[in-house]
């Protein structure tokens, strides 16, 4: 990914906190064959993390995983940029993101490996629900996990990304940002909060 000097997200702890709040990834093998699934991501196992997952067994593409490198895209707040939010008189639209890609050799996991990797995900997003035997009792989940394959992605390089004008004057980013914050359009509210809570191309 290109990354301007001035756009690259930088600091171990940032990376992390992308990477949990925008977890839903995009898996892009050597055949360039894509996978949309969730991760969870560990920072501190290995020398730059480990990322876990899991693809349902009736898709290939788990197939030519085994020790390959592959790659992960996260994506964060993203949107249009119109010319006329600028003060500057000349100037083009464009779109602001956020990225993070993640390249890595990935594992097939065991069983028992791949039964903490989705109970370690199920937390994140419904803590306590692996706890519902009534829900879903043992033997349901026994099988509802013979019919995927776990695995993990052990990093090896990151690459974060933050476009966000901050390259541009201050009265350019307070226009871009006021315009962001004052729009009815979710994704708009999203980045000018991103930008809010980053202190990033806010103009000040």
């Amino acid at each position: 990914m290109y990354i301007p000097r001035k756009m690259k997200m930088a600091g171990k702890d940032n990376i992390t906190e992308f990477i949990s709040t925008y977890s839903f990834g995009l898996l892009v093998s050597s055949s360039l064959t894509g996978t949309h699934i969730p991760f969870v991501f560990n920072p501190d196992e290995g020398d730059k993390g480990v990322l876990y997952g899991h693809i349902a067994k009736a898709n290939p593409h788990w197939k030519e995983l085994e020790k390959q490198r592959v790659l992960v895209v996260f994506t964060g707040p993203h949107t249009y940029i119109s010319p006329t939010w600028y003060e500057s008189e000349n100037a083009v639209p464009t779109w602001n993101y956020t990225a993070v890609h993640c390249y890595g050799v990935t594992k097939i996991l065991s069983g028992d490996e791949t039964k903490l990797a989705l109970e370690s995900l199920v937390n994140k997003y419904e803590n306590g629900l692996t706890e519902n035997t009534q829900l879903m009792p043992e033997e349901f989940l026994n099988k509802q996990r013979q019919a995927i394959v776990g695995f993990k992605i052990i990093i090896d390089e990151i690459q974060a990304k933050e476009k966000l004008g901050q390259h541009k004057s201050l009265s350019d980013q307070r226009g871009v940002y006021t315009s962001l914050s004052e729009s009815s359009r979710a994704d708009d509210k999203k980045l000018a909060n991103y930008m809010k809570i980053r202190n990033i191309g806010t103009g000040k």
